[in-house]
């Protein structure tokens, strides 16, 4: 039976718009508590991309999420990036900055060479191999993947593939190869948080000061990285008063971008991610090897532990990551630092290198529709 642009039967009695958008909620909603509970890192866009997928298979999601909601969303999670960084943390690093740089550098290279090795894949552009393959800020990339010119299902998946193998192999390496002792994983500490209003007015000047700037000067991924420079700014210059965006607002936002890669699902697409995942995942486990690789560069040059060499430069989980280095007891302002560091260099950095990439290769290869 033929299907109307609602992705209901025609001759039959529509699905209504609210009620597609309450059942994708609503699930949403148990299965970030689920998650959450589970240990899964980024619950809330974990179970958007989830639930948003499956409904649109069976037909029954909303059509899409609108343009204002995604920005809205991107600027939360630039802002929840940049007061990542703070100087008392970054000054841990402040006299090893070259070594640092220069790990970061190769970091970027390592993703960069597996995502153009990924888009030879049928169906998948050097584009979106490089997005999905870039090792830092895994929820700001799915953000603005689209934007860019890639495709935010086949990202969004292989990215959090990506985050999920690094977070399930954290403990058993940092235990075999680099003899810590009572690792665990978990959400972790995150900084101290100030009134939730505090919160609320920070997203909202960094949004309405960073947007407008970003694409006044036509930076790529504006929404994301324009609000994520200004709580920088206000974060190194100790200005935030110590606030960061409310738990409920960042669910929302990653719940939201969530679903805009979700509801874009479809069964031939699903077939392109499904055949795949066996070369990202080799890929995935390279990333990681030459992570560790650059790990032991960085505690050489140094004079830093190999173990928070390792833990300062795996790709991925960070609140994971300072979980482990605590429950490990490592020098856990060094390797929060270099990891925030690497997350703010990967979003600076590669929306302009996708950009070059797109024009260089294009991004028209994506044949998942």
């Amino acid at each position: 039976m033929a299907e109307d642009g609602t992705g209901s039967a025609r001759g039959t009695r529509p699905f209504p718009a609210w009620a597609r958008w309450a059942v994708l909620v609503a699930l949403t909603v148990v299965l970030t508590v689920l998650l959450q509970a589970l240990g899964v890192p980024s619950p809330a866009l974990f179970a958007g991309l989830a639930v948003a997928t499956v409904l649109a298979l069976i037909g029954i999601g909303p059509a899409r999420v609108a343009r204002p909601a995604t920005s809205a969303a991107q600027a939360v999670i630039g802002v929840v990036i940049g007061v990542l960084a703070r100087p008392d943390t970054l000054s841990a690093v402040a006299a090893d900055w070259l070594p640092v740089l220069l790990v970061s550098l190769g970091t970027l290279a390592v993703s960069m060479a597996a995502g153009l090795l990924l888009g030879v894949q049928r169906g998948v552009s050097p584009l979106t191999g490089m997005l999905a393959l870039t090792a830092g800020g895994a929820s700001g990339l799915v953000a603005v993947t689209r934007e860019l010119g890639g495709d935010e299902r086949i990202v969004s998946v292989i990215q959090y593939l990506r985050v999920g193998m690094v977070t399930a192999t954290m403990p058993i390496v940092a235990t075999a190869v680099f003899g810590a002792g009572h690792v665990g994983v978990g959400g972790g500490p995150g900084p101290a948080a100030g009134p939730w209003y505090l919160g609320v007015a920070l997203v909202a000047v960094c949004a309405l000061v960073g947007v407008p700037v970003a694409n006044r000067l036509h930076v790529p991924a504006g929404a994301l990285l324009g609000p994520m420079v200004i709580a920088l700014a206000l974060s190194l210059s100790g200005l935030t008063f110590d606030a960061s965006p409310p738990t409920l607002l960042v669910d929302l936002a990653y719940a939201v971008i969530g679903w805009q890669a979700g509801l874009r699902f479809t069964r031939p697409a699903l077939r392109t991610v499904l055949r795949i995942l066996p070369l990202a995942t080799a890929l995935i486990l390279v990333i990681v090897a030459a992570c560790a690789g650059l790990g032991l560069v960085l505690s050489a040059a140094t004079g830093a532990t190999p173990l928070d060499g390792y833990l300062a430069t795996t790709p991925g989980g960070i609140y994971a990551v300072l979980a482990t280095a605590i429950s490990s007891g490592g020098d856990v302002t060094f390797v929060v630092a270099v990891q925030v560091l690497r997350v703010i260099f990967m979003l600076l950095v590669a929306p302009f290198l996708a950009r070059l990439v797109g024009r260089r290769w294009g991004s028209g290869r994506d044949t998942a529709s």
